[in-house]
Parts: structure tokens; C-alpha cells; sequence
């Protein structure tokens, strides 16, 4: 029976090895991890709307939707295209026409 020893610097390129696994692994999770379909709740949590808001949305059928039941269901590439579709290049100072907008 052979003896085998395992030093320290053995023992680092191994824990090195295995994290670099691990952050793989945890990396390909969360990109499976988007679902197809967002509840209403979570919809409201992601984006920090209100459930008015997201009713408005429905309503005037910026943001299409799917019920099951009581259960509505939004598809998240519809999400994305919504937000995309109103997504803001850029805002030249004193462009604006809010009352926050600086003035010359």
C-alpha cells in the first residue's frame, strides 16, 4: 500500500478548483432560475409598483397577461419588451418640462 501526502499547497489548489465549480454551477442556476411566467406579486416586488399600477398596465393593455382562475400570470419577455420599448436614452439638462427641470 502506497502513502500518499497531501501538503497545503495541495490542499489550496483543490479548495480553489472546487469554488471555481461551485460559482459555475451557482451561475448556471441563476440563469435558469427566470421563469416563463411572473405571478402579479412578483411582478409588483420586481419592479416596486403598486398593484393599481400594474392593473393600469392590464387595462390599457400596455403589459398583456394570462389568467388561470384568480391567478394572473405575466410572460417575462413581455415584461422585458415593455420596458425596453420605454427604456430613456438620455435627458438633456433643462429639456425637460417638469417643474424639477433647470432652467438658463
Amino acid at each position: 500500500m502506497a502513502l500518499e501526502v497531501l501538503t497545503r499547497d495541495d490542499l489550496n489548489i483543490f479548495k480553489s478548483e472546487l469554488f471555481a465549480e461551485l460559482n459555475k454551477l451557482l451561475a448556471d442556476k441563476k440563469t435558469k432560475e427566470t421563469r416563463e411566467y411572473l405571478k402579479t406579486w412578483e411582478v409588483m416586488k420586481a419592479f416596486n409598483i403598486s398593484k393599481g399600477t400594474l392593473q393600469t398596465m392590464r387595462a390599457n393593455g400596455l403589459l398583456p397577461f394570462t389568467r388561470i382562475g384568480k391567478c394572473i400570470y405575466f410572460k417575462y419577455d413581455d415584461i422585458k419588451r415593455v420596458l425596453d420599448e420605454n427604456r430613456i436614452q438620455h435627458h438633456a439638462v433643462g429639456q425637460g418640462k417638469n417643474r424639477f427641470s433647470i432652467r438658463p
